[in-house]
């Protein structure tokens, strides 16, 4: 017998998540057969910029998330240096590589031990581990004690990178330091130096902590690396800009799991809201012209993200995608395959980082000065912590007329589209086993892989 189950709000993530799961036996085991993942609070961000400064993007559209500010800034910067034909200079280019790095690690750190990691270990018997679901957890009390005070731990390391960060970009979250141009602050040795020792321990920690733990859980939870494949679509947009037109993460889509890196195409992205809360007649809409009207209420509409498409099909982004493309992590498409992606990106970013900070030259140039059109277009994508983000900017009469957003969470966690597709998360979930109906933590060990941020994928919400 089917039976609906519905966990709203999902906690431990960024913003507001529902999650409804219809659960019946297949082979006699209860399992999700179909899933809907709805964002509850209204997208409406992007109409916040029309008539501003183009120059005001960068440090507006920050806002849009606590956690993922960096890359928000950076990509709005780009989209209005593209539409305005600036160059940068390499210093520029490294600094915001560096900060978005921080970002990235920052990020990661966060979201295994503070946001997933009680999926699979107990906390203290007090708050704020309690209350809690009495479920399925294999480790054992003085294994689980570990894994708490490395909880702890995290959270300096946490703060650590964010001081890294700030040593060249000051405020952490909603940094200043990213302009369309350049970049304010102008490398010193002293900086470049504190930058180093920070990024020293920080790796330490990811060697000697942060992987072993990740390995630790999949060794008990050795099923979840067998579930929540989906459909194997991935997509990255490419990020941390080298010299020579290089990049450390470089684009490209995989297709149903397969090893050739196809090419990607930003013509070919749409979005769809036949099921979203949104008014439009036109599906497949560019990002470019896409319109941000509400419609609520709608018939047959669960959620007020947008579904992105690629070539009108549905694409996961985040890590696991981004390592899969670059050739560095292939070993399967699952929720432990999502955790242990996001573990060695976090090694392979702190490790380069050393190489970057060789790369500034003291006392360098760190900006371009620029003319803002007086009309004129502009785009740029890049990889968030969560995956792929596009800013698409349309200027007249020198102010911001059109403006959209595409962040990673609208791609993993959409719902269905225009022809009833459902979303990378929505996909995933279904197989996956649920034990007590009352208390479905298999389906949020799924959810929590993905690290859905809606705070970024929706935006403005009216009490």
């Amino acid at each position: 017998m089917a039976n609906l189950l519905i966990v709203d709000p999902v906690t431990r993530l960024e913003g507001h998540l529902r999650v409804e799961v219809t659960v019946e036996a297949v082979s006699g085991t209860q399992q999700v057969v179909e899933a809907r993942l709805g964002g509850t609070s209204f997208r409406g961000f992007e109409r916040l910029l029309v008539g501003r400064n183009p120059t005001e993007a960068s440090h507006l559209t920050q806002r849009i998330c606590g956690v993922c500010s960096v890359p928000h800034g950076v990509v709005a910067s780009m989209a209005l240096e593209a539409a305005c034909g600036a160059k940068i200079p390499a210093n520029a280019r490294i600094l915001r590589n560096v900060v978005l790095a921080a970002n990235f690690m920052q990020s990661h750190i966060l979201h295994f031990y503070h946001l997933s990691l009680l999926d699979f270990a107990a906390g203290p018997d007090s708050p704020p581990w309690t209350p809690e679901w009495k479920v399925d957890r294999r480790i054992g009390e003085s294994d689980s004690a570990r894994l708490i005070e490395h909880y702890k731990t995290a959270l300096r390391v946490v703060r650590q990178v964010n001081e890294m960060a700030a040593v060249f970009a000051g405020r952490q979250p909603h940094s200043p330091a990213f302009i369309a141009g350049g970049f304010t602050q102008v490398p010193t040795r002293e900086a470049i130096d504190q930058a180093r020792k920070h990024a020293a321990t920080i790796a330490a920690f990811v060697r000697s902590t942060y992987i072993p733990d990740v390995e630790y859980i999949a060794s008990q939870y050795p099923e979840y690396g067998k579930l929540a494949r989906g459909n194997g679509n991935l997509l990255s947009f490419g990020a941390f800009g080298l010299d020579e037109g290089k990049s450390f993460f470089g684009p490209g889509r995989i297709v149903a799991g397969g090893g050739e890196v196809q090419p990607l195409a930003p013509k070919a992205i749409g979005e769809h809201i036949r099921r979203s809360w949104f008014a439009d007649s036109a599906p497949d809409r560019h990002p470019s012209e896409g319109i941000t009207q509400a419609a609520y209420p709608k018939e047959g509409a669960y959620s007020w993200l947008k579904a992105p498409r690629y070539d009108w099909q549905p694409y996961e982004t985040g890590p696991l995608a981004r390592m899969w493309i670059a050739g560095r992590y292939r070993k399967g498409i699952s929720v432990l395959d999502r955790h242990k992606a996001r573990a060695q990106e976090t090694l392979e970013l702190v490790e380069a980082l050393p190489g970057w900070l060789d790369g500034l030259e003291v006392g360098g140039s760190v900006y371009t000065a620029f003319a803002t059109p007086t009309e004129g277009t502009g785009a740029a994508l890049i990889e968030a912590p969560r995956g792929a983000l596009g800013h698409w900017l349309r200027i007249a009469e020198s102010k911001i007329a059109h403006y959209q957003v595409i962040t990673p969470t609208c791609w993993n966690a959409s719902p269905r589209d225009d022809k009833d597709k459902p979303g990378p998360m929505e996909q995933a979930l279904v197989g996956t086993p649920v034990q007590d109906r009352e208390h479905p933590v298999e389906v949020l060990r799924v959810i929590h892989a993905f690290d859905p941020c809606l705070a970024c994928a929706v935006h403005v919400l009216r009490i």
